[in-house]
């Protein structure tokens, strides 16, 4: 069973950086989505480990970088020039079983981390 931890979260200011953390077991593709209050969950980006390619969604191209560490079984998630729109909850997750990362179908999750972006 695929177990998932994020952590980094917390408070910064506008223009400010965070990067969060994921443990997990090493899946093949693993990716971010967010979900704010009272908004739908929203995919951010996502890789695979195998040929070391990444995809994202327009809000975040350029400010965010997915990245792992496969000795560790971590992905990371930096983002940059935050902004308060990216106030949300932030979950790592792996695609829906026979899925890839172009599906943005959302399969195992952890419990998230909050960002909160203040001015």
């Amino acid at each position: 069973q695929v177990q998932l931890v994020e952590s980094g979260g917390g408070l910064v200011q506008v223009g400010g950086s965070l990067r969060l953390s994921c443990a997990d077991s090493g899946s093949t593709f693993i990716g971010w989505f967010r979900q704010a209050p009272g908004k739908e969950r929203e995919g951010l980006a996502c890789m695979s480990r195998g040929d070391g390619s990444s995809i994202y969604k327009d809000p975040v191209k350029g400010r965010f970088i997915i990245s792992s560490d496969d000795t560790k079984n971590m992905v990371y998630l930096q983002m940059n020039n935050l902004q308060l729109e990216d106030t949300a909850i932030y979950y790592c997750y792996v695609p829906q079983y026979m899925s890839a990362c172009g599906s943005w179908r959302f399969g195992a999750r952890g419990e998230g981390t909050q960002v909160t972006v203040v001015s």
